[in-house]
């Protein structure tokens, strides 16, 4: 696992709040009517015991969905990322898990790519199906639209990342951008886009994308974060509240907010390892029962 100053993209945006702790103290009855406008709380009810943890500063874990969402069609979870809160360590613990990865959708009984739990049932089978995969105690998430990508970029006037590679876009998303290898500057919603979903001219592929969404997804926290970004609250608050549901309150994330920030000054992330391979012409990210209880041990370990 990498330690790294950037983050997660493609959904942790709603968790904005752990680094606006300032926006909220200043604009608290703005970031109020976001929040009551985020909530869902008809999908799934979070178990008294994890709603306490929160209340208590204890370690929490929170499942992160970023769904492509398209019109008439209720989308995949692209991104799926079980994101650890520790704030007496004062650490941010992000495990991503791959699309393809191959497994059983919880409630359904079939095997198909982890992804398609969302299209099944939502949150609610995205959480069992995870908790199925990994053998965890996951009920609070944070459901991101990734056309509010977009949104959230121009919304905090632009982020800056670390680029390992060098391309042109050819087309995929946005025709004509050329991200340069190194300190690049995202400086619209159009082009950060373009940079989260390319995996084609990737020779990681998906987990070269993953990174990429994690690292945009850290700038636009920390950029959020900033004084400078005082005068845009009422851009990012929009952008969130257009993109993003969660079953977490508003006290949930007040709370949050005062007393888990310090955690994405230490962060370390990791991505489910596999092998891939077709079974009846379709791609397949097979996981071992080794991996899953490795990542099992490290949401325990992270939450001790």
């Amino acid at each position: 696992m990498k330690k790294k100053i950037l983050i997660t993209i493609g959904i942790i945006l709603a968790i904005l709040v752990i680094g606006g702790g300032g926006l909220v103290y200043y604009v608290y009855h703005s970031v109020q009517k976001t929040a009551d406008n985020m909530y869902d709380g008809k999908s799934v009810k979070p178990s008294k015991e994890n709603t306490e943890k929160i209340k208590t500063q204890k370690p929490i874990s929170i499942l992160l969905l970023g769904v492509d969402e398209r019109k008439g069609d209720v989308g995949r979870s692209d991104t799926m990322i079980v994101l650890t809160l520790n704030p007496q360590k004062n650490a941010m613990q992000m495990i991503s898990i791959p699309r393809d990865t191959r497994t059983e959708i919880a409630g359904k009984g079939t095997m198909n790519k982890i992804n398609a739990a969302y299209a099944y049932g939502g949150p609610k089978m995205s959480l069992a199906t995870v908790n199925q995969f990994a053998n965890l105690n996951l009920d609070q998430y944070i459901r991101i639209n990734m056309e509010g990508l977009s949104d959230l970029v121009d919304a905090v006037g632009g982020v800056t990342v670390n680029n390992k590679l060098d391309w042109h876009d050819e087309g995929y998303y946005q025709k004509g951008y050329h991200y340069q290898k190194g300190n690049i500057t995202l400086d619209t919603g159009k082009k950060a886009l373009g940079y989260v979903r390319m995996r084609h001219l990737d020779p990681q592929g998906d987990f070269g994308r993953n990174q990429r969404q994690r690292d945009v997804i850290m700038a636009v926290i920390n950029k959020a974060a900033t004084i400078q970004s005082f005068s845009r609250y009422q851009e990012i608050l929009a952008a969130i509240q257009n993109n993003i549901k969660t079953n977490l309150t508003f006290t949930d994330m007040k709370d949050i907010a005062m007393n888990y920030r310090e955690c994405r000054n230490n962060t370390t992330d990791y991505e489910v390892a596999g092998t891939g391979g077709k079974i009846g012409g379709v791609y397949y990210l097979n996981v071992s029962e080794a991996e899953r209880q490795k990542v099992h041990n490290m949401v325990i370990n992270m939450e001790k």
